[in-house]
């Protein structure tokens, strides 16, 4: 894997609300606002994998979808070679979409039932290229199957005639036709059996070694974001609360969720399974649309005070993390 050297992209306290229906009494009152992700800043290099880690609901597929504009967001910037996406129109930002693609969640959901694989891996490729003939194309295409894994024999079948690993196969063959600069995975492995897990990710390990890639990816399973990633974040409540090395963050976590979080990760050692203390998390998980004034994290925390109910903690640099907790401050 590369070792990050350029930043390619600057996210700065980026924020992506929702207005929700429900909660309201009377149809004159505001729509109350859900807070998906708010006011999160990050970089990435190249040639790196930053992974993103957190409990279901915690924003990660949102902020995942907001970086490369799949859906707006209400405020901060996403600067990609210096450029700012959130203030492109739509016609530029289709440009840039050269360089950001997207792997999604449900490889089966994300094809298009009507459109051979052929067709789905080479749609990229006419929209961007419709100069480029029809054996062009094929030849492409075929290229691109064979670098992913899929015979070129099975060009002419339809998603349903495939395995979901296949499947999955061919949404990162199409991701990756345009050889773009950053690919978002969107929990590319989490609707997949385990030893086609292993296969998928070490494919995307390879091709990113191959092809020069920045990869962001998202999953549920600790290990896997291990595997893959050169740096961790992590997210709770819309909030990122520590961002680290792979080795440093998983050695030696700051912050009480990252601790509690890793605590449940599997050991594959009967003995140490055994003796292993996992840190339960107690109290009441707050509602993105009524956050805590202070931190986010602070109704479930076990070493929490009355300043981490009132005031909103900074992300401070410590010990090579950077980590928002009053407690790693003091």
């Amino acid at each position: 894997m590369m070792a990050p050297q350029n930043v390619i992209a600057q996210i700065r306290d980026l924020k992506v609300h929702f207005q929700v229906d429900k909660g309201r009494r009377w149809p004159w009152e505001p729509k109350p606002v859900l807070k998906a992700v708010d006011g999160v800043s990050f970089d990435i290099y190249e040639g790196e994998t930053l992974g993103v880690v957190g409990e279901s609901g915690c924003g990660k597929s949102t902020l995942a979808r907001a970086l490369i504009g799949l859906i707006p967001a209400q405020d901060g910037q996403v600067l990609w070679l210096g450029q700012d996406l959130t203030q492109l129109d739509e016609k530029k930002l289709r440009v840039k979409r050269q360089d950001l693609q997207f792997i999604f969640q449900d490889p089966l959901a994300s094809l298009n039932p009507r459109m051979t694989i052929g067709e789905i891996i080479a749609e990229p490729l006419i929209s961007f290229y419709p100069h480029l003939s029809r054996r062009k194309v094929e030849e492409r295409v075929k290229s691109m199957m064979k670098r992913v894994g899929l015979l070129q024999n099975v060009i002419n079948r339809y998603p349903h005639e495939f395995s979901g690993g296949q499947c999955q196969r061919v949404g990162i063959a199409r991701a990756l036709i345009l050889e773009p600069k950053l690919v978002v995975c969107d929990e590319p492995v989490s609707a997949l059996d385990v030893s086609i897990q292993a296969q998928v990710v070490n494919l995307l390990k390879e091709l990113q070694h191959e092809m020069g890639l920045s990869l962001v990816f998202i999953a549920h399973d600790l290990s896997v974001v291990k595997h893959i990633s050169d740096r961790v974040m992590v997210m709770y409540l819309g909030n990122m609360i520590e961002l680290a090395e792979r080795h440093e963050l998983y050695d030696n976590p700051l912050h009480p969720y990252t601790k509690a979080l890793l605590s449940a990760v599997p050991v594959p050692d009967p003995e140490k399974e055994r003796n292993k203390q996992i840190q339960l998390l107690e109290g009441d998980l707050p509602s993105p649309i009524n956050p805590p004034a202070g931190c986010v994290f602070c109704t479930r925390c076990p070493i929490s005070d009355e300043r981490c109910f009132s005031d909103r903690p900074k992300l401070i640099a410590r010990d090579g993390h950077r980590v928002a907790c009053h407690k790693i401050e003091e």
